[in-house]
Order: structure tokens, then sequence, then C-alpha cells
């Protein structure tokens, strides 16, 4: 019987995909489709008298590590108080050159610590050139 895959992989088809680095480089110059789901888990640590920096989780697949806007996917959460689990979601259509990459980002305005959990995902499909 052939090989079974491993967990981590059973969905990752193409040569794109770095699991390393967590970029998603493009074999051909196109338009793409991406999705990311972070499923985040955050602890609050705020202390007696310290103010809160800001409730907002911002998550965005950026092209070469260059967030600016028009060039980016971006969506914005926000958070209620104390800690527990938050899943934020970000789809759309980007293009990229061949050799360009694209990967996830979270900004982090909350001041609280924050880890992002198995269960997540990210996604890229070649839409057309």
């Amino acid at each position: 019987s052939p090989p079974q895959p491993e967990p981590r992989d059973m969905f990752h088809r193409g040569p794109g995909l770095n699991l390393t680095s967590g970029q998603y480089t493009a074999p051909v110059a196109g338009f793409y489709t991406f999705s990311a789901t972070l499923r985040i888990a955050r602890r609050e640590q705020r202390r007696k008298g310290q103010l809160c920096r800001g409730n907002r989780l911002r998550v965005l697949i950026c092209v070469q590590s260059h967030c600016q806007h028009n060039s980016n996917l971006e969506t914005v959460a926000q958070l209620e108080g104390g800690g527990g689990f938050v899943t934020v979601s970000v789809t759309g259509v980007l293009y990229l050159q061949a050799g360009q990459y694209a990967s996830v980002f979270v900004d982090n305005t909350a001041g609280s610590p924050l880890t992002v959990q198995s269960g997540s995902d990210f996604s890229a499909v070649l839409l057309g050139v």
C-alpha cells in the first residue's frame, strides 16, 4: 500500500508552500486566491492600573512582507475583555509575479500574549494568468 501522508501535509499540494517559513511562493505570475483562518489563544495580562492599548487584532496576508494598503488582504477583529480563543479569517485575491511570496501576519494591538493554535490554515490557489 502507498505511504500515508503526515497529518500536517494532508492538503499540501504543489511546490509553492514552505511549511518552515510559512510562505507561499508563486511558481508562475498570476492571480491567486488566498485564505487564512487562524485560531488564536490569548491570555489577559493587564495589571492593576495598566491602560488598555487597544482591543483590535488585525490579520493580514502580505506580498513580499510589504503590508501596505491596496497590496494586501486584511481583516480586523474586535477582542472582548479577558482571555480565551478567537478565530479570525481573511480571504481574497492578490496578483503575484513568479518568485514572489505571500505570508500571514498578525498585528496585535491588544497587548496580551497570543498563540496561534493548531487547526489554523493558510492556502493559495492559482486562479489564472
